[in-house]
């Protein structure tokens, strides 16, 4: 007994109507990329309001010197740093005068992590909110 029937049914695929398709495809977005034009103007919304540039949120500064000494900024020089018992009466005096409860600590890049961190207790002692500024 055969079982098999006489006509069968080819599964391969055939690849010249593949190639075809990839080659359309890749003229298209050709030419698409060649008409897209890079420089489309963007009408952007005009602004309300300017932004006063004479506001400094942070106004109390506590420089780090390279040799671990302290520069309380307003008022304080860079000819008279000072060492951190002294500037703790005028770094509180300072927060408490600007607008908002912060406090800017700058240090010089070979500072002590330690006098950076003394700063750092001393505003989250007293509930100031710490700004670190760096340079990158």
């Amino acid at each position: 007994m055969n079982f098999s029937s006489k006509s069968k049914v080819k599964i391969e695929g055939g690849m010249a109507s593949m190639t075809d398709l990839v080659f359309l495809l890749l003229i298209f977005f050709i030419i698409m990329s060649l008409m897209s034009n890079n420089q489309t103007p963007i009408d952007l919304p005009e602004a309300k309001e300017s932004i006063p540039t004479d506001k400094d949120p942070v106004t109390a500064t506590v420089i780090i010197t390279e040799d671990g000494q302290y520069v309380v900024m307003p008022g304080g020089s860079m000819d008279k740093p000072m060492e951190f018992e002294e500037i703790k009466e005028l770094t509180a005096s300072a927060v408490e005068s600007s607008r908002e409860m912060k406090l800017k600590i700058a240090g010089h890049r070979k500072a002590s992590y330690e006098a950076v961190f003394n700063v750092l207790a001393l505003s989250q002692a007293n509930g100031w909110d710490p700004v670190l500024a760096y340079d990158k």
